[in-house]
């Protein structure tokens, strides 16, 4: 993927991995949009120089009227990043849990199947693009105090492939985005052992660079959940983050 004359747009890109990715775009030479939800976030990126647009993927007239004002601005859109996402803990033992699940499954799932429906015709009718897709090492790993998180970029990886198929020889390419655990900007002390942004970012760019581009891209952080049923380390590694159902209120382990 050359990354220097692209016209990308990032939803869900006015924080985290997003927001560095249309930063690394930009410095690349690439003209970058950014949608989002957050108003305050979106005005300090159009000051930065993107172009910024209110989006709720939760929301199908929202998905709709995002895109008419991006193609209206970019008609020469060429790559499209669906980054939004929720993550919830839950407790399963405990039936309230579905209004966590139902939430992440509509922004990380459902959102991202509306941005692409969304975009699917203008890529098609110019006979090349791309579409981003984001799943996360835990659709591979599932972290067991985030099940339906790890099941929403299950399903995501899932799609992603059989969008990949269904649009092959149309000139529009899949690439799916595999995250590992990131120190994002307010979070670093969360996870101690997480990917600095700055270092994930730069080998993502890297991989995107790459001739040809490659369908998953896999930084060396997720190899390790990326392949751990090949490895056969699987079961070892769900075990041990199992220790991690400690943290749900009421739990001891």
């Amino acid at each position: 993927m050359d990354l220097s004359n692209r016209t990308v747009l990032i939803v869900g890109g006015t924080s985290g991995i997003g927001r560095e990715l249309a930063r690394r775009f930009a410095a690349a030479g690439s003209t970058v949009a950014v949608g989002g939800r957050s108003p305050e976030a979106l005005s300090e990126l159009a000051g930065e120089g993107f172009g910024t647009f209110g989006i709720d993927v939760t929301d199908s007239a929202s998905v709709a009227a995002a895109r008419d004002a991006v193609l209206a601005r970019y008609p020469e859109l060429d790559t499209v990043v669906t980054m939004s996402g929720v993550m919830l803990l839950e407790d399963l033992r405990d039936p309230a849990h579905f209004e966590a699940a139902e939430t992440m499954i509509d922004t990380n799932l459902l959102g991202t199947v509306r941005v692409i429906d969304a975009f699917t015709p203008h890529l098609v009718r110019r006979g090349a693009g791309t579409f981003i897709t984001v799943t996360s090492g835990i659709a591979f790993l599932p972290f067991p105090p985030m099940p339906s998180y790890a099941a929403s970029k299950a399903a995501v990886h899932a799609y992603s492939e059989a969008l990949r198929a269904q649009l092959d020889g149309t000139g529009v390419g899949v690439v799916e985005l595999v995250p590992p655990a990131v120190a994002v900007p307010g979070r670093e002390k969360v996870n101690p052992n997480a990917l600095p942004l700055d270092d994930f970012a730069t080998e993502v760019m890297h991989l995107l660079s790459e001739n040809p581009t490659p369908h998953e891209v896999l930084v060396k952080g997720v190899l390790m959940h990326r392949w751990a049923e090949r490895d056969g380390t699987y079961d070892d590694l769900v075990a041990q983050r199992s220790q991690a159902l400690a943290m749900l209120p009421g739990r001891e382990g």
